[in-house]
């Protein structure tokens, strides 16, 4: 059976046309919003009636329209693909290669968290591969609201009334002997935690474990998520909190600007 298509193009010859048609639409940057029929054929190396025609076709399916000052530029259709690329992601698929860096930078289980109501819910792990003794946390899994570097986090960016009334509401549990249930302490942690930009807990939701949490806010500075490294304490020395926390921050960079990439 030979590649041919109904109006008689080889598979192959429908192929190029493709490749050449995102090359002309990879054209487009911040700084160039506009292109020209001539620097379409000096980019595909091909004649300028090769590359008028090209331009044609992709006008004619909406992907290019002509410009009123001349040349062409991005079309209704481009702007359409957008839109339902940005209905496509969901937080935890925006977050998880930073997560995955993450993981790999520090040799240690990293959490994507967001709070529902008065529990903290994990809703992304991502896990090293090259640690024999690792912590593990199941999707969908909730933590309490008053313990741990993630739960700290989401409530140091909200507002100090609505978080004092949820923690005197809530049944505040003590886990080790490092878990503060006092909201006055709380209060005051989570304003220390809001001044440095990050959490650390030691030993609150389990005395072996030591979490590092920083977070995730959109475009308009409200904290959607947290961002979090829980490993072993014996694995975490003070010394080494520094390197651990910059990572930390770097990653909730890294996935808040791919939150406002896809929010366009």
């Amino acid at each position: 059976m030979s590649g041919t298509a109904s109006n008689g193009r080889t598979y192959r010859e429908r192929n190029t046309t493709a490749d050449r048609a995102l090359d002309i639409l990879t054209m487009f940057d911040e700084t160039e919003l506009v292109v020209s029929a001539t620097a379409v054929a000096g980019r595909l190396g091909v004649a300028r009636s090769t590359a008028y025609r090209y331009l044609q076709s992709l006008v004619s399916s909406r992907f290019l329209e002509e410009a009123p000052g001349g040349g062409f530029r991005l079309g209704l259709r481009v702007m359409e693909i957008a839109r339902l690329a940005r209905h496509s992601y969901g937080l935890p698929e925006l977050a998880l290669p930073a997560m995955v860096s993450l993981s790999e930078r520090t040799a240690e289980t990293v959490l994507l968290t967001r709070r529902v109501g008065d529990l903290v819910v994990c809703v992304e792990t991502a896990e090293p591969g090259r640690r024999p003794v690792r912590i593990s946390y199941e999707r969908g899994s909730a933590l309490p609201i008053n313990a741990g570097a993630s739960a700290h986090v989401l409530l140091a960016w909200s507002s100090p009334d609505e978080t004092r009334g949820m923690l005197q509401a809530a049944t505040l549990r003590r886990f080790t002997p490092s878990t503060l249930v006092d909201v006055d302490e709380l209060m005051e942690r989570l304003k220390g935690i809001r001044q440095a930009g990050y959490a650390i807990s030691r030993a609150e939701l389990d005395p072996d474990i030591v979490g590092i949490a920083a977070p995730i806010q959109d475009d308009t500075g409200q904290v959607v998520a947290a961002v979090s490294v829980a490993a072993l304490a014996s694995r975490v020395t003070r010394e080494a909190e520094a390197d651990i926390v910059g990572h930390v921050l770097t990653a909730a960079r890294e996935i808040a600007d791919r939150m406002a990439a896809v929010a366009g």
